[in-house]
């Protein structure tokens, strides 16, 4: 059986090869970092290759996602369905094997990494959801839910904001089964980062509640597997093993330098390394003993055989948890959700009440918060305004993980990386909020749960210049369009009550991305609907106000301004004008409709358009054309009283019929 070092050795190789072979890619974190993935993968982590979504699996984030060959090596060498022919493809087109690791591409990949830091925050999110899955489930000693999450970074995930921001969190909730591992080897791409990057990290994350075992050697196995011990034992934080690994361990003369990070070896380095290592074997040649010191599919199984075997017995003593369990990790609905969903619209619609969209949002939250016990969230520190507390939150804290509520506090970049977390960890449907202009400051982490698919709700308020006082600072301009070029983003503007409960039953529903809901510090006037129309909502546009024949004008509006537009096309109706009013809440949805349906709503024969939204203009060119008119804001906002703000920039009836009258003499 080879030995330790010739095990990690076979990481080493195939990361260099696959590299080279690709003529791209960062050999440097894979070949430090061996030695440590490998006591981890052989001595601790519990995974079966044989069904990588086991739910008591441990999970294993690599945050430095540039070092993915590590991963690659890890999965191929321990048995996953990942072939050496996919790890030849590294980086090529629809190969198993990308640049950076993508969940969904290869199996065993817990997340999509590689913007730096942004792992560890999902790290902290599959933490909590192991914690409060557990708090909820696990009965008299039969723990159906108990797993540690373990996490990699380097120095350039310490250097992200969004590391400080999740880690902080982290001690706080004193998240006990999340264990880091950092990466010390003090190289960036930029080379030796003793010129920007001079932090305490171990006395930092002390500060913030960890468990830290500092100067851990990253090429002893006996120190590590000792670090790991220690780290498992504490039960009450989190903790961080700094271990100080040399980049590029093994190259004879790129290692410990930045010309091994991101670049590969070359071929008369990597001969070198391999006498340096002692490998004998070919680029690609892994001799069948270091498999079979590898093979983790014996192990796999019987860790998921004995799972099953307890959980044959919860099912007998608690049958109804069961139930519960399997049907929130499948991921599956309750059997009364459409029904009762579907009533608490169709009541809301009969109430008729006026109401901000966001108090619209908090009224959701109470109908359909009692039916999904997997909903979890919260906002970052502005509840009180996003309105995301609801009768039935439980607040997560330090002391249990029992509860439904998680006070983010300031940090909206690690809440929205979190909830991905949550998300991908399975059991829960996690949403959070902030006001809409601080979509910004989160803006990778809505980007990567769009690329990993993840059924993540984000819940944005005062989403326009309609906030008035708080200013240009606080006031959403060009968010709602930018946020709508994400792709798979799925993004809703409602303009009432029924328009918002159904954006947050379209959202729960949606198990293919995340979706954003914008809602209205303003109050927004209830707008009758038949039940045809109340259906069409979830069809992303449909018409709200019609004319007698075919439209001369059709007015195209969304969230606060469909107010407007429905009284200024109700004038002009009454006084013999044809016009068409169309409630767009959600463009991508619209888009996503057949032919006939859009034909249907935006009648081809029809150029003569208009949309009114309180944004930028731009965007609205794909639906009124480059004849058309859009009514919005291309500048900043003002400080005034939400009514001052809209006058000032024509966002009126008066301002909009003005407009449409334009059009129809023109």
């Amino acid at each position: 059986m080879p030995s330790r070092r010739e095990l990690a050795n076979a990481i080493r190789a195939l990361s260099m090869d696959a590299v080279q072979k690709a003529n791209s890619g960062h050999p440097g974190a894979p070949m430090g970092m061996a030695d440590i993935a490998e006591v981890l993968w052989n001595d601790f982590l519990q995974h079966n290759p044989a069904n990588p979504d086991w739910p008591d699996r441990d999970r294993f984030v690599m945050s430095n996602g540039h070092g993915s060959m590590l991963l690659y090596s890890l999965l191929h060498l321990s048995g996953y369905d990942l072939s050496i022919e996919d790890i030849k493809q590294f980086r090529q087109l629809h190969s198993k094997t990308p640049g950076h690791p993508e969940y969904g591409d290869t199996p065993g990949i817990e997340t999509t990494t590689g913007p730096l830091g942004q792992g560890v925050a999902n790290a902290v999110g599959m933490a909590i959801a192991e914690r409060a899955l557990a708090a909820k489930f696990n009965q008299d000693g039969l723990d159906i839910v108990d797993h540690y999450t373990y996490f990699s970074v380097g120095d350039g995930c310490l250097m992200e904001g969004i590391s400080h921001e999740a880690c902080s969190l982290a001690g706080t909730l004193k998240l006990g089964k999340l264990i880091g591992i950092y990466d010390s080897n003090k190289i960036s791409i930029d080379g030796d980062i003793v010129g920007w990057f001079t932090d305490d990290s171990a006395s930092r994350f002390e500060s913030y509640g960890w468990h830290v075992i500092r100067d851990v050697d990253g090429h002893d196995a006996d120190q590590i597997i000792a670090a790991f011990n220690e780290a498992r034992s504490i039960t009450d934080k989190p903790s961080l093993l700094c271990c100080t690994t040399v980049i590029g361990w093994g190259s004879p003369n790129k290692q410990g330098k930045g010309s091994c990070h991101g670049a590969p070896l070359g071929d008369d380095e990597i001969a070198l390394t391999r006498e340096k290592i002692g490998w004998v074997h070919d680029a690609f040649v892994i001799p069948d003993e270091y498999y079979a010191g590898w093979d983790a599919k014996e192990r796999g199984a019987q860790l998921e055989t004995e799972w099953n075997e307890k959980f044959s017995v919860y099912q007998e003593k608690y049958p109804e948890l069961a139930a519960e369990f399997q049907r929130r990790i499948e991921g599956k609905l309750p059997d009364n959700w459409s029904e009762t969903s579907a009533k608490y619209i169709r009541d809301i619609a009969e109430t008729g009440e006026d109401m901000a969209s966001r108090q619209a949002s908090q009224k959701a939250l109470n109908a359909y918060g009692p039916l999904l016990p997997e909903l979890i969230g919260g906002s970052a520190d502005l509840a009180g305004s996003n309105l995301t507390i609801w009768s039935g939150s439980k607040s997560i804290g330090g002391e249990s993980g029992a509860g439904n509520y998680l006070y983010y506090g300031v940090r909206e970049f690690a809440m929205f990386a979190i909830n991905s977390g949550i998300a991908l960890h399975g059991g829960f449907i996690p949403y959070g909020a902030t006001f809409l202009i601080f979509s910004d400051y989160a803006r990778n982490a809505l980007r990567m749960a769009a690329l990993m698919k993840q059924r993540n709700i984000f819940v944005f308020t005062h989403d326009s210049i309609g906030l008035g006082e708080d200013g240009p600072t606080h006031q959403a301009v060009e968010q709602a369009a930018t946020l709508r070029l994400i792709p798979n983003m799925t993004v809703w503007r409602p303009c009432d009550a029924v328009e918002s409960a159904v954006a947050w039953q379209m959202a729960i529903e949606r198990t293919t991305g995340p979706s954003s809901l914008l809602f209205s510090r303003q109050k927004l006037a209830h707008i009758p609907r038949s039940p045809e129309q109340i259906e069409c909502i979830r069809k992303g546009a449909y018409v709200l106000l019609d004319c007698e024949g075919e439209p001369d004008v059709i007015v195209i509006a969304t969230g606060s301004e469909v107010e407007l537009a429905m009284h200024a096309a109700g004038k002009l109706n009454a006084a013999g004008h044809k016009i068409r009013v169309v409630s767009m809440p959600a463009t991508n949805l619209f888009d996503a409709q057949d032919q006939s349906y859009r034909d249907s709503v935006l009648p081809p024969a029809c150029r003569q358009r208009i949309s009114v939204e309180a944004g930028v203009t731009d965007y609205w060119r794909k639906y009124v054309g480059l004849d058309g008119k859009v009514l919005g804001v291309d500048s900043f906002g003002e400080s005034a009283p939400a009514n001052d703000v809209f006058e000032h920039f024509g966002l009126t009836a008066e301002k909009l019929e003005a407009m449409i009258k334009d059009l129809t003499t023109a």
